[in-house]
């Protein structure tokens, strides 16, 4: 015949199930409030897009970047295209630099011809700057200068400019270069259509000469990982200057058949390569990078979980042990 138990047996047995379902309770609780802390996020390795700034060069503006852009933009990607002062490469590069400072997220640099220059420089010291793009750019080290590389790799930009005093205010004055109206679809712009590059030559914006003349004081590409579009028909910066200037930086670097404006004449190419470096940039910088702490507070709520199931089993033994009254 079987046994049944006594009132006060089954009584210690509720209470050991009481007992052993708040240890269960406790140890689950504890183990899973790191992740609502975390707010719902599971890995350590979400990552934040990051934002592209696109600088364009002398005799252009930042429309030229337009085409690259709209693609961007149905990447996902939060794009902004600052206006270029081409006053000089310190005044610039320091603007450029204050723009950078206004965003918060990881920042993909991107610059075209003098662009190029100003990027090197403005991103010098800013941690938030994980990628450098060059697209048929200058980049030089510190101590160089737009004209010093010139010199080293002539191209056909000195027959196709001309000079313009200006002055500005508090007594200012300086000379600005203009691409000739009749030479700026073959040196600048030649797989563009000439109806494209009669508007171009109308509405260029100079550069001052201090664009050009100035010397670059750092070399962000030194740090920061950086990729390189050299334009095989490029007759405004000589194209063995971009490759010379791509493999002492160690860039990744590509070549298409182009004019100096590549991300006019093909965008796609352009933008292939600045998706190259927002992917590198992204896999770069995780979302979460205190995981240690969050790591280590798992592992404290694991332990006290444990020794509030321990404790449980100790006074669950106990009770079952004690003789029936």
């Amino acid at each position: 015949m079987a046994a049944f138990p006594v009132p006060g047996s089954r009584r210690r047995i509720r209470r050991a199930h009481v007992i052993a379902a708040g240890c269960a309770m406790a140890l689950c609780t504890t183990v899973a409030a790191p992740a609502a802390a975390d707010g719902g996020t599971t890995t350590a390795t979400a990552t934040a897009k990051p934002t592209i700034v696109l600088v364009h060069g002398a005799f252009a503006d930042a429309s030229s970047w337009n085409m690259v852009v709209e693609r961007l933009e149905r990447h996902g990607y939060t794009v902004i295209a600052p206006a270029n002062p081409l006053r000089g490469l310190y005044n610039d590069s320091t603007y450029i630099a204050s723009v950078l400072d206004s965003i918060k997220s990881p920042i993909v640099l991107v610059g075209h011809s003098y662009g190029g220059a100003l990027i090197s420089s403005a991103a010098a010291g800013n941690p938030r700057v994980k990628s450098l793009v060059y697209v048929a750019a200058l980049m030089p080290d510190a101590g160089e200068s737009g004209m010093s590389l010139a010199a080293r790799f002539p191209s056909e930009l000195d027959t196709a400019t001309k000079s313009v005093p200006y002055r500005a205010g508090g007594g200012l004055s300086g000379t600005d270069l203009y691409l000739k109206p009749d030479r700026l679809h073959q040196v600048f712009a030649a797989d563009l259509p000439e109806s494209t590059t009669r508007l171009m030559a109308v509405t260029q914006r100079p550069a001052a000469t201090t664009a050009f003349s100035e010397k670059a004081k750092v070399a962000a590409w030194k740090h920061i990982p950086s990729w390189f579009l050299v334009a095989k028909q490029d007759k405004t910066i000589n194209p063995d200057q971009e490759r010379f200037e791509a493999k002492r930086a160690g860039s990744h670097t590509v070549e298409i058949d182009s004019s100096h404006v590549a991300m006019i004449a093909h965008p796609e190419a352009v933008t292939d390569l600045v998706l190259q470096a927002a992917t590198a940039a992204e896999s770069a910088r995780p979302m979460l990078p205190d995981t240690g702490s969050r790591t280590e507070s798992a592992l404290t709520g694991i332990a006290a979980a444990s020794l509030i199931a321990g404790t449980g089993a100790v006074l669950l033994g106990r009770r079952l042990r004690r003789p029936t009254p």
